[in-house]
């Protein structure tokens, strides 16, 4: 017998490529949207998607500043500059409390209606395969 990755440890690595890489959570919730028949796999991604986006959004917004604050003369020196800091370590706090957060909600909620799901897509793969379902 074969044994994947449950639906919960799935969830987790969604949220846990959210946190580390757009480019990867484009890969893997990509992925878990097209392949997955799981509904609670594909609304998590879609939160994840959600979420990795403000953040990508609040880091471009960071670039622009940084980069625009750069091309004046004492920028680095400035009040601006130390906000800019707080600012963005504040982000990147909050950033990890929330990835951290919905990580576990994801990987803990539910646990027993993921498990029910994933043993309801067995049985229907058996159904399909040409077993008879009682």
């Amino acid at each position: 017998m074969k044994e994947g990755w449950s639906i919960r440890w799935k969830a987790l690595l969604i949220w846990l490529c959210g946190y580390l890489n757009i480019v990867a959570f484009i890969i893997a919730g990509g992925y878990a949207i097209v392949k997955s028949k799981n509904e609670e796999l594909k609304k998590t991604t879609k939160q994840a998607f959600i979420v990795t986006l403000i953040f990508t959004l609040i880091s471009m917004f960071f670039t622009v500043y940084s980069g625009f604050g750069g091309l004046s003369g004492d920028f680095y020196s400035s009040g601006s500059y130390t906000a800019y800091g707080v600012l963005l370590l504040i982000t990147n706090i909050a950033k990890i409390i929330v990835f951290v957060v919905c990580g576990a909600i994801a990987f803990f909620k539910g646990s027993r209606s993921m498990e029910e799901a994933e043993t309801e897509n067995k049985e229907e793969q058996k159904s399909e395969d040409g077993d008879l379902k009682i």
